[in-house]
């Protein structure tokens, strides 16, 4: 909707109308932000620091050196090996996710750059199917991982799902065992692993690659975790504490290395990929 503001001029009034889309409201602070202000700030609240959810191409230029991306694995989609149906049929919810976000999958991989030092790339997108990991994210992660293997190269992964696909049973939950595997052979090669979890990063996801990183990276305020919240409260009868399964909770308790803002997420990875390519690094 339109914002509408109303001046004297004279006896009457006129009507000035501002274009459509140009404020949001941020969910956390819930203060109304100059939407291309935001945009600006990389997709951060102005007001509060709150990120916003951003997709996977978003989120690969905000982090790669610009034209270094070289996308592999894109041609690979899920089937429906189950023929399972919920409220849908999974066929039918693919073609809706293919249709929203023009990508085939839940996840890219490629070949980049950052700040001139060449990686390998994964990037979840939340707007798939919440980021769910079946059969071909499994397979495109665990490609990745071989791909840094063999080029020799650090593997950066930036999580943001619900978890494993219910839509393919067990089939999705192998692919946590499989991730694993092939992060374990890049760990023997005393290859660096870079997880960067963003808001969600929950269930199977989490319970896999996401946890394994050799270095593991959390934005402000992420969902992080297997069980969600009610579902924790629900079976213990318990209430949890306060912002329990939040990103600065679980840095205080050990389970992530850092919590970075997006706006010095990609200087950092720069020293922290550089101190690992020196001597003293290794």
């Amino acid at each position: 909707m339109a914002i509408r503001l109303f001046r004297r001029k004279g006896e009457g009034e006129r009507k000035i109308k501002t274009p459509e889309g140009m404020w949001i409201k941020c969910n956390a602070c819930l203060e109304t932000i100059y939407k291309p202000e935001v945009e600006r700030n990389l997709n951060v609240c102005t007001k509060c620091n709150h990120h916003f959810r951003i997709p996977a191409l978003e989120r690969i230029r905000t982090v790669v050196d610009e034209g270094t991306f070289q996308e592999f694995g894109a041609d690979l989609e899920s089937v429906d090996m189950l023929v399972f149906t919920d409220t849908k049929k999974y066929t039918d919810r693919l073609k809706e996710a293919k249709k929203k976000t023009s990508r085939k999958e839940a996840v890219i991989t490629g070949n980049a750059r950052i700040n001139g030092i060449d990686i390998v790339l994964g990037v979840l997108d939340f707007e798939f199917l919440g980021g769910s990991m079946g059969c071909v994210v499994g397979e495109k992660v665990a490609v990745a991982a071989e791909q840094a293997l063999e080029l020799r190269r650090p593997l950066i992964i930036f999580s943001a799902s619900g978890g494993a696909r219910m839509q393919e049973g067990t089939l999705s939950l192998m692919q946590m065992a499989k991730t694993s595997a092939a992060l374990a052979r890049l760990s023997d090669a005393r290859l660096p692993y870079i997880s960067v979890m963003t808001d969600p990063t929950t269930g199977g996801v989490a319970a896999s690659f996401a946890m394994l990183g050799d270095i593991i990276i959390s934005e402000p305020g992420a969902l992080i975790g297997f069980a969600g919240p009610r579902v924790i409260e629900q079976t213990i009868k318990q209430k949890l504490p306060e912002g329990f399964q939040r990103a600065e909770f679980l840095l205080e308790h050990g389970m992530v290395d850092m919590i970075l803002e997006r706006t010095k997420l990609k200087p950092t990875l720069t020293q922290i990929l550089r101190f690992l390519e020196s001597p003293a690094g290794k």
